[in-house]
């Protein structure tokens, strides 16, 4: 088990409702745990439209989580 602070950005703060939350979690990585949390939160960004930092620098999907890792989850944004 490890406890994760995740902060969440845009559209996944709004279908949230908060800007952060820790939890305790047994996914191994970013596609994991954002599998888990679109699951319990019902996000309607697919994983691969999300890119995942890890302790202030972005990851690979497959990047092990560690216990007191803080995750960030940034999705898309529109430009103009």
């Amino acid at each position: 088990m490890k406890n994760l602070t995740i902060r969440y950005f845009a559209i996944l703060r709004e279908q949230r409702g908060l800007t952060e939350e820790t939890l305790t979690t047994t996914a191994a990585t970013p596609t994991a745990l954002y599998d888990e949390l679109q699951a319990r939160h019902h996000f309607t960004l697919p994983a691969d439209r999300v890119r995942a930092a890890v302790n202030d620098e972005f990851v690979a999907a497959t990047a092990s989580l560690r216990d007191g890792d803080r995750v960030v989850f940034i999705p898309p944004v529109a430009g103009g």
